[in-house]
């Protein structure tokens, strides 16, 4: 059986975990939080989640995790089999990570945890941002899913990075990131009553305490 390490508030750790139940693969949740101890960086080379565990070892990051269950295991496909079609998943998902995720993340800190950071931070992520969601207006297919007529990695990527950023945007800039793309909106709606997202949102909120209990100490 699959081990998923990780903790339930994380986004990373979230596309993965939404990626076993649609594949209907059987695995254990194993808590583990980002540290740089020796027994984390001993699973974990960076010290960072999602890690998956599987017979012959540790797998890290989230890409190359759903690119293994993609190649080794069956379920519902999460890739296409045509190659032009795949590349188009796999580069919406990295325009999702590089230019919307990573963005807002730099923000997370004054956007969700009451810190307060230097304006050039802000104003480089809210120009980064902007750009980020034009450039997925432009690629992503909305029909219905990002990528097209199937839920993919693609789709996993949007679920769970694009609403912390619009978050981000709204909190800090008063900026609706989403507004030129109802079809991206229409699409997070129903997204968010499929079964298995909404019980992932169940685990986060019951996981929340304990996460913002761990963030609070270190402060």
């Amino acid at each position: 059986m699959f081990k998923l390490y990780g903790f339930a508030v994380s986004n990373y750790y979230n596309m993965v975990k939404l990626a076993l139940l649609e594949k209907g693969l059987p695995f254990e949740e194993v808590t583990f939080y980002p540290t740089q101890t020796p027994e984390s960086l001993a699973i974990s080379p960076r010290g960072k989640v999602p890690v998956l565990g599987v017979d012959a070892g540790f797998i890290n990051e989230t890409a190359i995790i759903l690119e293994y269950l993609e190649q080794t295991q069956r379920g519902t496909p999460l890739l296409p089999s045509d190659p032009f079609a795949r590349a188009q998943v796999l580069a919406i998902a990295k325009e999702i990570e590089l230019y919307i995720e990573l963005p807002g993340r730099a923000c997370y800190g004054e956007a969700f945890f009451g810190m307060t950071l230097p304006e050039a931070i802000k104003e480089k992520t809210r120009t980064e941002l902007l750009l980020g969601f034009a450039a997925l207006g432009r690629h992503g297919k909305f029909a219905p899913y990002v990528a097209g007529d199937s839920l993919s990695i693609a789709d996993l990527y949007f679920l769970y990075s694009v609403p912390l950023a619009c978050a981000v945007g709204q909190k800090l800039f008063g900026i609706d990131l989403l507004a030129e793309m109802p079809e991206a909106k229409a699409l997070l709606e129903r997204l968010e009553q499929h079964p298995h997202v909404q019980k992932i949102a169940a685990d986060k909120d019951a996981a929340m305490p304990a996460f913002l209990a761990m963030v609070a100490a270190k402060k």
